[in-house]
């Protein structure tokens, strides 16, 4: 039922991690005007709205599909962008999984971070209380204390390509829009053990 001239506004059970994921990759593939319930559901039902569970029969619409190359990184380019840093990498992963003193939740991956990166984990940018986003000017502070300079390009990572579209939602909220993900994220880069990686901070 989605089609060119609709607004799109995502939404998800847990309150936003895939819902970020989902409006990246609507704009992946050509759809600007997309936005995120904040809060998702579990907000939306904390303040008393109404839902239903009643099935919705989608109308028919046209969708013309027009992949945005410029919202997504490979592994190769990430690889190239060690060396030349056009890029500012960002990782979207905890303290502990970034420096290689946590485990990673998937077995086998080794630990640590892509070289050159910086980390912001991705609940720093989000209230505790109920998953929504904080103000954009704390959502600034937090970019800046990171070291991200949010007027050169950035490519958001994390463990497997969700959590990193949260950091590229929340640039988004803060003006940033030269903003890729790196699909692959952690997961692909440590499975290839020709990457090279760095532990520590």
């Amino acid at each position: 039922g989605l089609g060119d001239g609709n607004r799109i506004i995502i939404y998800d059970g847990a309150g936003l991690m895939s819902a970020a994921r989902a409006w990246w990759l609507i704009r992946l593939f050509g759809h600007q005007d997309v936005a995120i319930l904040d809060g998702g559901l579990p907000k939306w039902k904390a303040e008393g709205r109404a839902t239903d569970d009643v099935p919705v029969m989608p109308v028919e619409r046209h969708f013309t599909a027009r992949t945005n190359s410029f919202l997504l990184r490979e592994k190769d380019q990430v690889l190239r962008n060690i060396d030349t840093a056009r890029e500012q990498l960002l990782d979207a992963r905890s303290g502990g999984r970034f420096d290689g003193s946590e485990p990673e939740p998937r077995e086998g991956l080794r630990g640590g971070h892509i070289p050159n990166s910086l980390n912001l984990p991705f609940t720093n940018l989000l209230n505790p209380a109920d998953a929504t986003f904080r103000p954009s000017e704390e959502l600034h502070a937090e970019f800046v204390k990171a070291g991200v300079d949010l007027k050169q390009p950035v490519i958001t990572s994390c463990g497997s390509g969700i959590t990193a579209c949260v950091l590229a939602f929340g640039l988004h909220l803060v003006g940033h829009q030269r903003v890729a993900v790196y699909d692959g994220s952690w997961t692909e880069w440590a499975l290839d053990e020709s990457t090279p990686v760095e532990t520590g901070k």
